[in-house]
Protein backbone atom coordinates (compact mmCIF):
# COMPACT_ATOMS: atom_id res chain seq x y z
CA UNK A 1 0.00 0.00 0.00
CA UNK A 2 1.58 3.52 -0.51
CA UNK A 3 0.05 6.66 -0.01
CA UNK A 4 1.09 8.68 -2.89
CA UNK A 5 -0.48 8.29 -6.53
CA UNK A 6 3.31 7.11 -7.72
CA UNK A 7 6.12 4.05 -6.63
CA UNK A 8 8.67 4.54 -4.58
CA UNK A 9 7.73 6.44 -1.99
CA UNK A 10 11.12 8.62 -0.89
CA UNK A 11 12.61 7.46 -3.59
CA UNK A 12 10.56 7.95 -7.10
CA UNK A 13 11.38 9.99 -9.54
CA UNK A 14 9.44 12.62 -10.52
CA UNK A 15 7.49 13.54 -13.76
CA UNK A 16 6.84 15.11 -15.52
CA UNK A 17 8.57 18.26 -14.87
CA UNK A 18 5.89 20.55 -13.82
CA UNK A 19 5.15 18.20 -11.04
CA UNK A 20 8.56 18.71 -10.12
CA UNK A 21 8.21 22.72 -9.73
CA UNK A 22 4.70 21.96 -7.70
CA UNK A 23 6.59 20.03 -5.58
CA UNK A 24 9.39 22.47 -4.45
CA UNK A 25 6.00 25.58 -4.65
CA UNK A 26 7.48 26.79 -7.88
CA UNK A 27 3.76 28.43 -8.53
CA UNK A 28 5.31 29.77 -12.31
CA UNK A 29 6.30 26.31 -13.38
CA UNK A 30 9.17 25.58 -15.73
CA UNK A 31 10.12 28.10 -18.62
CA UNK A 32 9.88 27.09 -21.70
CA UNK A 33 13.91 26.49 -22.81
CA UNK A 34 13.24 23.39 -20.20
CA UNK A 35 11.92 21.60 -23.30
CA UNK A 36 9.01 18.91 -22.73
CA UNK A 37 8.04 18.39 -19.28
CA UNK A 38 6.92 14.87 -20.05
CA UNK A 39 11.01 14.25 -21.21
CA UNK A 40 12.10 14.20 -17.43
CA UNK A 41 11.80 12.09 -14.85
CA UNK A 42 14.45 13.85 -11.72
CA UNK A 43 15.02 11.55 -8.79
CA UNK A 44 14.17 13.57 -5.29
CA UNK A 45 17.51 11.01 -3.95
CA UNK A 46 20.67 10.81 -5.81
CA UNK A 47 22.18 6.98 -5.83
CA UNK A 48 23.90 5.22 -8.50
CA UNK A 49 24.38 1.22 -7.96
CA UNK A 50 27.92 -0.21 -7.45
CA UNK A 51 28.20 -2.69 -10.49
CA UNK A 52 29.13 -5.58 -8.36
CA UNK A 53 27.56 -4.47 -5.13
CA UNK A 54 24.58 -6.34 -3.38
CA UNK A 55 21.75 -4.43 -5.35
CA UNK A 56 22.73 -5.54 -8.85
CA UNK A 57 23.47 -9.12 -7.66
CA UNK A 58 19.57 -8.77 -5.78
CA UNK A 59 18.06 -7.46 -9.06
CA UNK A 60 20.27 -10.09 -10.78
CA UNK A 61 18.95 -13.15 -8.63
CA UNK A 62 15.24 -12.35 -8.31
CA UNK A 63 15.34 -11.32 -12.70
CA UNK A 64 13.92 -7.85 -11.85
CA UNK A 65 16.37 -7.12 -14.37
CA UNK A 66 14.19 -7.79 -17.26
CA UNK A 67 12.34 -4.52 -16.74
CA UNK A 68 15.55 -2.60 -16.24
CA UNK A 69 17.99 -0.88 -19.20
CA UNK A 70 21.30 0.35 -16.97
CA UNK A 71 24.06 2.89 -18.52
CA UNK A 72 27.59 3.29 -16.94
CA UNK A 73 28.35 6.31 -15.22
CA UNK A 74 31.07 7.70 -17.42
CA UNK A 75 33.43 8.78 -14.51
CA UNK A 76 34.06 9.04 -11.37
CA UNK A 77 35.93 12.52 -9.80
CA UNK A 78 37.49 13.39 -6.37
CA UNK A 79 37.92 17.15 -5.73
CA UNK A 80 41.53 18.32 -4.10
CA UNK A 81 42.68 21.97 -3.35
CA UNK A 82 39.45 23.41 -5.10
CA UNK A 83 39.89 21.62 -8.52
CA UNK A 84 38.58 17.90 -9.16
CA UNK A 85 40.65 15.17 -10.71
CA UNK A 86 39.43 12.29 -12.37
CA UNK A 87 39.77 8.66 -10.06
CA UNK A 88 42.08 6.86 -11.63
CA UNK A 89 39.91 3.77 -12.90
CA UNK A 90 43.23 1.88 -14.30
CA UNK A 91 47.02 1.63 -13.43
CA UNK A 92 47.41 3.19 -16.72
CA UNK A 93 45.23 6.03 -15.89
CA UNK A 94 46.96 6.18 -11.74
CA UNK A 95 50.31 6.19 -13.50
CA UNK A 96 49.39 9.74 -15.57
CA UNK A 97 47.52 10.79 -12.71
CA UNK A 98 48.03 14.34 -11.40
CA UNK A 99 46.37 13.72 -8.19
CA UNK A 100 50.11 12.64 -7.07
CA UNK A 101 53.95 12.60 -8.06
CA UNK A 102 55.70 10.01 -8.81
CA UNK A 103 56.95 8.10 -5.88
CA UNK A 104 54.00 8.77 -4.19
CA UNK A 105 52.13 6.80 -7.57
CA UNK A 106 54.83 3.83 -6.59
CA UNK A 107 53.68 3.60 -2.84
CA UNK A 108 49.75 3.67 -3.83
CA UNK A 109 50.37 0.64 -6.60
CA UNK A 110 51.87 -1.29 -3.95
CA UNK A 111 49.35 -0.64 -1.80
CA UNK A 112 46.54 -1.97 -4.17
CA UNK A 113 47.98 -4.96 -5.32
CA UNK A 114 48.01 -5.68 -1.52
CA UNK A 115 44.25 -5.16 -1.43
CA UNK A 116 43.51 -7.22 -4.66
CA UNK A 117 45.91 -10.00 -3.35
CA UNK A 118 44.22 -9.83 0.47
CA UNK A 119 42.69 -12.92 1.28
CA UNK A 120 40.73 -12.74 5.05
CA UNK A 121 40.77 -16.66 4.67
CA UNK A 122 44.91 -17.01 3.75
CA UNK A 123 47.16 -15.77 6.25
CA UNK A 124 49.82 -16.22 3.89
CA UNK A 125 48.32 -12.53 1.76
CA UNK A 126 48.76 -10.69 5.37
CA UNK A 127 51.84 -9.09 4.97
CA UNK A 128 51.91 -8.93 8.90
CA UNK A 129 48.45 -7.11 8.84
CA UNK A 130 45.80 -8.44 11.44
CA UNK A 131 42.56 -7.82 9.27
CA UNK A 132 40.88 -7.92 12.58
CA UNK A 133 43.17 -5.68 15.16
CA UNK A 134 45.66 -3.57 12.69
CA UNK A 135 43.82 0.13 11.70
CA UNK A 136 43.42 1.31 8.72
CA UNK A 137 45.50 4.31 9.85
CA UNK A 138 48.53 2.08 10.65
CA UNK A 139 48.18 -0.05 6.97
CA UNK A 140 48.22 3.32 5.45
CA UNK A 141 51.53 4.24 7.33
CA UNK A 142 52.76 0.64 6.79
CA UNK A 143 52.64 1.80 2.79
CA UNK A 144 53.86 5.27 3.58
CA UNK A 145 51.01 6.66 2.15
CA UNK A 146 50.84 10.50 2.42
CA UNK A 147 47.24 12.64 3.58
CA UNK A 148 46.18 13.31 -0.28
CA UNK A 149 46.29 9.88 -0.85
CA UNK A 150 44.79 8.65 2.47
CA UNK A 151 41.88 11.11 1.73
CA UNK A 152 41.08 9.84 -2.21
CA UNK A 153 41.99 6.21 -0.61
CA UNK A 154 39.37 6.55 1.93
CA UNK A 155 36.75 8.88 0.51
CA UNK A 156 36.87 8.14 -3.68
CA UNK A 157 37.34 4.05 -3.12
CA UNK A 158 36.15 2.80 0.03
CA UNK A 159 33.67 5.47 0.16
CA UNK A 160 33.42 6.31 3.92
CA UNK A 161 31.25 9.87 4.39
CA UNK A 162 34.13 10.40 7.42
CA UNK A 163 37.36 10.11 9.47
CA UNK A 164 36.04 7.47 11.98
CA UNK A 165 36.75 4.45 9.93
CA UNK A 166 40.73 5.48 10.34
CA UNK A 167 41.09 3.71 13.92
CA UNK A 168 39.12 0.89 12.95
CA UNK A 169 40.44 -2.48 11.92
CA UNK A 170 41.04 -2.79 8.55
CA UNK A 171 39.30 -5.51 7.21
CA UNK A 172 35.98 -3.26 6.06
CA UNK A 173 38.32 -0.79 4.29
CA UNK A 174 40.12 -3.48 2.51
CA UNK A 175 36.88 -5.02 1.11
CA UNK A 176 35.17 -2.25 0.15
CA UNK A 177 38.49 -0.87 -1.92
CA UNK A 178 38.00 -4.71 -3.15
CA UNK A 179 34.32 -4.16 -4.35
CA UNK A 180 35.51 -0.80 -5.75
CA UNK A 181 37.69 -2.09 -8.27
CA UNK A 182 35.74 -5.27 -8.74
CA UNK A 183 32.83 -3.15 -10.14
CA UNK A 184 35.36 -1.19 -11.93
CA UNK A 185 36.74 -4.53 -13.53
CA UNK A 186 33.30 -4.62 -14.59
CA UNK A 187 33.00 -2.05 -17.00
CA UNK A 188 36.17 0.31 -17.29
CA UNK A 189 34.76 3.71 -17.04
CA UNK A 190 33.95 3.76 -13.23
CA UNK A 191 32.14 1.03 -10.89
CA UNK A 192 28.61 2.83 -10.78
CA UNK A 193 25.32 2.19 -12.85
CA UNK A 194 22.42 3.92 -13.68
CA UNK A 195 18.97 2.66 -14.82
CA UNK A 196 17.42 4.68 -17.75
CA UNK A 197 14.67 6.44 -17.04
CA UNK A 198 15.61 7.46 -13.62
CA UNK A 199 15.99 5.34 -10.06
CA UNK A 200 11.92 5.45 -9.97
CA UNK A 201 12.39 2.29 -12.17
CA UNK A 202 13.84 0.12 -9.63
CA UNK A 203 10.50 0.06 -7.18
CA UNK A 204 8.51 -0.46 -10.02
CA UNK A 205 10.49 -3.13 -11.25
CA UNK A 206 10.43 -5.08 -7.78
CA UNK A 207 6.42 -4.06 -7.98
CA UNK A 208 5.92 -5.75 -11.50
CA UNK A 209 7.32 -8.95 -9.87
CA UNK A 210 5.90 -9.09 -6.99
CA UNK A 211 2.37 -9.20 -8.94
CA UNK A 212 3.81 -11.80 -11.20
CA UNK A 213 4.04 -13.99 -7.57
CA UNK A 214 0.53 -12.66 -6.68
CA UNK A 215 1.42 -9.53 -4.50
CA UNK A 216 -1.63 -6.85 -4.85
CA UNK A 217 -0.14 -3.19 -4.94
CA UNK A 218 -2.29 -0.50 -4.41
CA UNK A 219 -0.99 3.05 -4.78
CA UNK A 220 -3.11 5.88 -3.72
CA UNK A 221 -4.18 4.52 -0.55
CA UNK A 222 -3.92 6.35 2.74
CA UNK A 223 -3.46 4.77 5.68
CA UNK A 224 -5.28 5.60 8.57
CA UNK A 225 -4.49 3.73 11.29
CA UNK A 226 -2.04 0.57 12.13
CA UNK A 227 -3.72 -1.67 13.88
CA UNK A 228 -2.44 -3.33 17.33
CA UNK A 229 -3.94 -6.20 19.55
CA UNK A 230 -1.57 -7.00 22.60
CA UNK A 231 1.34 -5.35 21.01
CA UNK A 232 1.56 -6.96 18.33
CA UNK A 233 0.21 -5.55 14.84
CA UNK A 234 -2.93 -7.48 13.29
CA UNK A 235 -4.05 -4.91 10.02
CA UNK A 236 -3.47 -1.79 8.69
CA UNK A 237 -6.94 0.47 8.28
CA UNK A 238 -7.24 2.65 5.14
CA UNK A 239 -10.81 4.37 4.00
CA UNK A 240 -12.96 2.09 6.36
CA UNK A 241 -11.59 -0.93 5.78
CA UNK A 242 -8.97 -3.21 7.58
CA UNK A 243 -5.99 -5.10 5.34
CA UNK A 244 -5.40 -7.78 8.31
CA UNK A 245 -1.62 -9.29 8.05
CA UNK A 246 0.77 -10.73 10.77
CA UNK A 247 4.01 -9.03 10.11
CA UNK A 248 3.99 -5.03 8.47
CA UNK A 249 6.86 -3.91 6.76
CA UNK A 250 7.18 0.28 6.17
CA UNK A 251 9.16 3.41 5.79
CA UNK A 252 9.43 6.00 9.02
CA UNK A 253 6.75 8.46 7.82
CA UNK A 254 4.10 5.84 8.44
CA UNK A 255 4.80 4.86 11.77
CA UNK A 256 6.19 8.37 13.42
CA UNK A 257 5.72 6.97 16.61
CA UNK A 258 8.07 4.37 16.50
CA UNK A 259 11.11 6.01 14.81
CA UNK A 260 13.77 8.29 16.32
CA UNK A 261 15.67 11.45 14.54
CA UNK A 262 19.26 10.59 13.40
CA UNK A 263 20.47 13.82 11.85
CA UNK A 264 19.56 15.82 8.58
CA UNK A 265 20.53 15.59 5.24
CA UNK A 266 20.74 18.54 2.19
CA UNK A 267 19.78 17.79 -1.41
CA UNK A 268 20.07 20.40 -3.99
CA UNK A 269 18.46 19.30 -7.32
CA UNK A 270 20.13 21.24 -10.15
CA UNK A 271 18.99 22.06 -14.03
CA UNK A 272 22.19 22.59 -15.87
CA UNK A 273 22.13 23.58 -19.84
CA UNK A 274 26.16 22.21 -19.90
CA UNK A 275 27.78 19.49 -19.19
CA UNK A 276 29.85 19.87 -15.32
CA UNK A 277 33.37 21.61 -15.99
CA UNK A 278 36.82 19.25 -16.06
CA UNK A 279 34.87 16.18 -16.64
CA UNK A 280 36.04 15.76 -20.46
CA UNK A 281 32.07 16.61 -21.31
CA UNK A 282 30.64 13.70 -19.63
CA UNK A 283 26.87 12.66 -19.43
CA UNK A 284 27.06 11.45 -16.47
CA UNK A 285 29.52 11.10 -13.72
CA UNK A 286 30.28 11.53 -9.85
CA UNK A 287 32.34 14.13 -7.75
CA UNK A 288 33.09 13.49 -4.32
CA UNK A 289 34.26 16.41 -2.08
CA UNK A 290 35.86 14.53 0.83
CA UNK A 291 35.56 16.47 4.07
CA UNK A 292 38.76 16.90 4.92
CA UNK A 293 39.12 19.27 1.22
CA UNK A 294 36.48 21.57 2.72
CA UNK A 295 36.88 21.62 6.60
CA UNK A 296 33.80 19.45 7.03
CA UNK A 297 32.89 15.90 9.01
CA UNK A 298 31.61 14.30 5.88
CA UNK A 299 31.85 14.19 2.61
CA UNK A 300 29.97 16.09 -0.43
CA UNK A 301 28.93 14.40 -3.23
CA UNK A 302 27.73 15.22 -6.48
CA UNK A 303 25.91 12.70 -9.41
CA UNK A 304 25.14 14.24 -12.66
CA UNK A 305 22.85 12.25 -15.01
CA UNK A 306 21.25 13.91 -18.41
CA UNK A 307 19.40 13.42 -21.70
CA UNK A 308 21.81 9.95 -22.07
CA UNK A 309 19.97 8.72 -19.50
CA UNK A 310 15.95 9.60 -20.66
CA UNK A 311 15.91 11.97 -17.38
CA UNK A 312 15.95 14.83 -19.02
CA UNK A 313 15.08 16.95 -22.39
CA UNK A 314 17.39 16.68 -25.08
CA UNK A 315 20.97 18.76 -24.08
CA UNK A 316 19.82 19.07 -20.16
CA UNK A 317 21.71 17.81 -17.30
CA UNK A 318 20.68 17.08 -13.94
CA UNK A 319 23.28 17.25 -10.98
CA UNK A 320 22.21 16.86 -7.76
CA UNK A 321 24.50 18.05 -4.29
CA UNK A 322 23.99 16.23 -1.37
CA UNK A 323 25.66 16.71 1.87
CA UNK A 324 24.54 15.63 5.89
CA UNK A 325 23.64 18.16 7.78
CA UNK A 326 26.70 19.95 10.21
CA UNK A 327 25.12 23.46 11.02
CA UNK A 328 22.26 25.76 11.16
CA UNK A 329 22.81 26.98 7.60
CA UNK A 330 22.31 23.87 5.35
CA UNK A 331 22.99 25.34 2.28
CA UNK A 332 26.12 27.45 2.93
CA UNK A 333 28.26 23.50 3.51
CA UNK A 334 26.85 22.49 -0.53
CA UNK A 335 27.99 25.99 -1.60
CA UNK A 336 31.62 24.01 -2.92
CA UNK A 337 29.61 21.63 -4.87
CA UNK A 338 27.60 24.48 -6.12
CA UNK A 339 30.39 26.27 -7.41
CA UNK A 340 31.41 23.57 -9.57
CA UNK A 341 27.86 23.35 -11.45
CA UNK A 342 27.81 26.94 -12.01
CA UNK A 343 25.72 28.32 -14.28
CA UNK A 344 22.42 26.64 -12.60
CA UNK A 345 19.73 27.38 -14.49
CA UNK A 346 17.50 26.03 -11.63
CA UNK A 347 17.88 24.83 -7.92
CA UNK A 348 15.69 22.97 -6.00
CA UNK A 349 16.38 22.74 -2.42
CA UNK A 350 15.33 19.55 -0.30
CA UNK A 351 16.71 19.09 3.51
CA UNK A 352 15.34 16.15 4.91
CA UNK A 353 15.34 14.58 8.52
CA UNK A 354 16.87 11.20 8.78
CA UNK A 355 14.77 8.49 10.87
CA UNK A 356 15.87 5.28 12.23
CA UNK A 357 13.33 2.63 14.01
CA UNK A 358 13.73 2.72 17.84
CA UNK A 359 13.18 -1.13 18.04
CA UNK A 360 13.85 -3.98 15.88
CA UNK A 361 10.12 -5.28 15.42
CA UNK A 362 10.51 -8.42 17.23
CA UNK A 363 7.44 -7.82 20.11
CA UNK A 364 5.38 -5.41 17.53
CA UNK A 365 5.91 -7.68 14.33
CA UNK A 366 6.36 -3.61 12.50
CA UNK A 367 9.44 -3.71 10.81
CA UNK A 368 10.78 0.32 9.53
CA UNK A 369 13.52 0.62 7.27
CA UNK A 370 15.71 3.59 7.78
CA UNK A 371 15.27 6.89 5.73
CA UNK A 372 17.97 6.72 2.96
CA UNK A 373 21.26 8.50 3.91
CA UNK A 374 23.71 10.51 2.49
CA UNK A 375 25.89 7.76 0.50
CA UNK A 376 25.90 7.98 -3.41
CA UNK A 377 25.05 4.20 -3.71
CA UNK A 378 22.77 1.54 -2.37
CA UNK A 379 25.10 -0.43 -0.32
CA UNK A 380 23.89 0.87 2.94
CA UNK A 381 20.18 0.47 1.93
CA UNK A 382 20.65 -2.96 0.96
CA UNK A 383 22.62 -3.46 4.75
CA UNK A 384 19.07 -2.40 6.41
CA UNK A 385 16.93 -4.39 3.99
CA UNK A 386 18.85 -7.41 4.98
CA UNK A 387 18.45 -7.05 7.76
CA UNK A 388 14.94 -6.47 8.22
CA UNK A 389 14.95 -9.46 6.33
CA UNK A 390 16.81 -11.03 9.32
CA UNK A 391 14.75 -9.68 11.93
CA UNK A 392 11.40 -10.74 10.00
CA UNK A 393 12.50 -14.36 8.80
CA UNK A 394 15.05 -14.99 11.55
CA UNK A 395 17.63 -15.91 9.62
CA UNK A 396 19.50 -14.46 7.69
CA UNK A 397 18.94 -13.79 3.39
CA UNK A 398 21.66 -16.10 1.48
CA UNK A 399 23.09 -14.87 -1.93
CA UNK A 400 24.17 -17.83 -2.33
CA UNK A 401 21.06 -20.11 -1.92
CA UNK A 402 18.99 -17.81 -3.89
CA UNK A 403 21.87 -18.55 -6.85
CA UNK A 404 21.44 -22.11 -6.46
CA UNK A 405 17.62 -22.24 -6.56
CA UNK A 406 17.86 -20.44 -9.13
CA UNK A 407 20.48 -22.42 -11.44
CA UNK A 408 18.05 -25.73 -10.12
CA UNK A 409 15.31 -23.53 -11.91
CA UNK A 410 16.72 -21.85 -15.03
CA UNK A 411 20.02 -24.56 -15.61
CA UNK A 412 23.43 -23.29 -15.27
CA UNK A 413 24.28 -19.01 -13.96
CA UNK A 414 25.83 -17.92 -17.00
CA UNK A 415 22.30 -18.37 -19.39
Amino acid sequence: MDRNPYYGGESSSITPLEELYKRFQLLEGPPESMGRGRDWNVDLIPKFLMANGQLVKMLLYTEVTRYLDFKVVEGSFVYKGGKIYKVPSTETEALASNLMGMFEKRRFRKFLVFVANFDENDPKTFEGVDPQSTSMREVYRKFDLGQDVIDFTGHALALYRTDDYLDQPCLETINRIKLYSESLARYGKSPYLYPLYGLGELPQGFARLSAIYGGTYMLNKPVDDIIMENGKVVGVKSEGEVARCKQLICDPSYIPDRVRKAGQVIRIICILSHPIKNTNDANSCQIIIPQNQVNRKSDIYVCMISYAHNVAAQGKYIAIASTTVETAEPEKEVEPALELLEPIDQKFVAISDLYEPIDDGSESQVFCSCSYDATTHFETTCNDIKDIYKRMAGSAFDFENMKRKQNDVFGEADQ
